[in-house]
């Protein structure tokens, strides 16, 4: 399973990055907001940092504005994938840029049809929100099941990336059902290493090597 960095922290990004962990980047109108930086800027030094996607959203709702915008992101670097809403006008753009030849994330999927409308309509990704699926009484992993099955059974090149993850137990039930990708926040990432027993291990080896007395270097 491919990992993505939900985030707009430059140094976060290079943190991760440099663990050689991190497959792409995802991003939105409000996580730029909360850097506080010029929007195109901050994308423009993302995609520098990664070699993977890194999502950038339009913000029209209509098909024309959409790809206006979209002509404008898409040269800000090879590696930009335009995000864009499950919407008609959203997957008529879809359709439209992943013909040209474009990487497409289609964004705020919750439904398995619509998940299928965004594959018909060439997506590269789709992006069910588990946590925001779970936070109105859903099972956010039960959608990602679905999806993977109607891929499946029509074996769609479109890649599952599931967003929204609030945890590392989303992380987990994502790989088990065999999702392509999750985006998370970079706190969810590194709790991903955390085990107590590994903590424990570590003390013990350092203590032990101090009654040594000896040094490697």
């Amino acid at each position: 399973m491919k990992f993505f960095a939900d985030t707009a922290e430059i140094d976060a990004i290079k943190d991760l990055a440099a663990t050689g962990l991190l497959d792409g980047v995802t991003t939105n109108p409000s996580l730029i907001a909360k850097s506080g930086r010029d929007f195109m800027e901050v994308t423009k030094e993302i995609c520098a940092i990664v070699d993977g996607p890194v999502s950038a959203e339009v913000v029209a709702l209509d098909h024309a504005t959409m790809m206006k915008e979209a002509e404008v992101l898409r040269k800000i670097a090879d590696n930009v994938c335009i995000k864009v809403p499950l919407t008609v006008d959203g997957l008529k753009t879809c359709k439209a840029l992943t013909g040209e030849g474009t990487m497409v994330n289609v964004t705020l999927c919750f439904s398995a049809n619509q998940a299928l409308l965004a594959a018909k309509a060439g997506a590269t990704f789709i992006s069910p929100f588990v946590g925001r699926h779970d936070d109105n009484g859903f099972d956010g992993m039960d959608l990602i099941e679905d999806i993977r099955l109607i891929y499946d059974n029509y074996n769609f090149a479109t890649e599952i990336l599931v967003a929204s993850v609030r945890h590392t137990t989303h992380v987990l039930q994502a790989a088990k059902i065999g999702a392509d990708v999750m985006t998370a926040p970079p706190k969810v990432i590194h709790d991903l290493f955390k085990h107590v027993l590994t903590d424990k291990g570590i003390e013990g080896f350092l203590a032990d090597w101090a009654k040594t007395g000896q040094s490697i270097l």
